[in-house]
């Protein structure tokens, strides 16, 4: 949908909801760009393959995280990779399938007669096929038969989805937007194995927990909540005046303090808060990091977040609902945070 046709429609749309699969507004979707691709299967089930390997493993060794796919697991990879026979104007970049879901990079090197979403159908309807012959036991043309004798209309009640279909309505997609971006998906899909399995250690360290009150405010978390109880919490607050030498002393102070046993708390907002946050999660030290974007169910930490959990040197929180959209911080909203976080301190 373009933007006249969205703004034209907006009005009798109801209130909006936050989505992961919604696409972007304006975007066509058939012109040259790149596309970090997610899809689920159907009630999460771990249908495509197995984790195995360890977390302390060296990179590169047998024992490194992957996913060892099953059989309807190699037929989906071999239907991703063989996207571009269908689509020429469409190049695999990477693909990581994951137990219950995919992550795949396309890249749209030249304008497409259909948009993205075509080319997911048509994947979609491929891997479908696979996974009635090889988990229903049936035939496609059966099924087919029997969606026929319904009139053509498609059930889609969940019962009905997990009998005939492999994944759950929708995909989500991310544009790539900068220079090192794709680098930064590569390494994502490759370290997937790895962070869940992490996950899988430690539960409690990446569940997302609702509702935790802290000194009046209610908030969504994720990571290590012992960290509320140190007996020293220090706000990281700098101001936007600060020159890079002013910076690196406020850096070499909060590290002091945090080594001594100090947890630093802050929104990171200012150059010279981001600059302290990136030196105390480099040195493996303590942190609360409020963020002004919300968590939903499926929520996590971000790769550069990943470790820090794990250890249990680090939490999360968000004050606010989950937005699909990011908004620009406003100066309200920044002096919000920082109340926060002055807040959490003194208790």
């Amino acid at each position: 949908m373009n933007k006249e046709e969205y703004e034209k429609h907006k009005p009798f749309a109801g209130e909006k909801k936050p989505s992961m699969l919604r696409r972007r507004v304006g975007h066509d979707y058939e012109s040259r760009r790149m596309y970090l691709i997610t899809m689920t299967v159907e009630g999460r089930r771990p249908l495509l393959g197995r984790l195995v390997g360890r977390s302390d493993a060296e990179v590169g060794s047998p024992e490194w995280p992957r996913v060892e796919l099953s059989e309807l697991g190699k037929e989906v990879e071999y239907e991703w990779m063989d996207v571009t026979r269908y689509h020429p104007e469409v190049s695999v970049v990477a693909l990581q399938i994951m137990p219950d879901h995919l992550h795949g990079i396309l890249f749209v090197h030249e304008t497409m007669p259909q948009h993205l979403g075509h080319i997911i159908k048509g994947f979609k309807a491929s891997t479908n096929k696979h996974y009635r012959r090889l988990v229903l036991g049936v035939d496609s043309a059966a099924t087919a038969s029997q969606q026929r004798e319904q009139g053509g209309k498609r059930d889609r009640s969940l019962d009905n989805r997990q009998k005939g279909f492999l994944w759950s309505l929708g995909y989500n997609d991310h544009i790539l937007s900068g220079k090192n971006e794709l680098q930064r998906w590569i390494d994502y899909l490759h370290t997937n194995p790895l962070r869940l399995l992490m996950k899988r250690e430690h539960p409690n360290l990446f569940r997302v927990r609702f509702g935790v009150s802290i000194a009046g405010q209610n908030y969504a978390a994720i990571g290590n909540q012992f960290l509320l109880s140190a007996p020293q919490k220090l706000q990281v607050q700098c101001s936007r005046r600060l020159t890079d030498a002013e910076i690196q002393e406020k850096v070499a102070f909060f590290l002091k303090e945090a080594r001594q046993g100090a947890v630093l708390v802050s929104p990171a907002i200012s150059k010279g808060e981001q600059a302290v946050m990136r030196a105390a999660l480099d040195a493996h030290l303590p942190l609360i990091f409020l963020t002004p974007w919300g968590f939903n169910a499926f929520s996590k930490p971000g790769h550069q977040y990943f470790d820090a959990c794990a250890e249990g040197r680090f939490l999360i929180l968000a004050p606010w609902e989950h937005q699909n959209q990011r908004i620009p911080l406003t100066r309200e909203m920044c002096l919000t945070l920082n109340d926060m976080t002055k807040s959490i301190c003194e208790k």
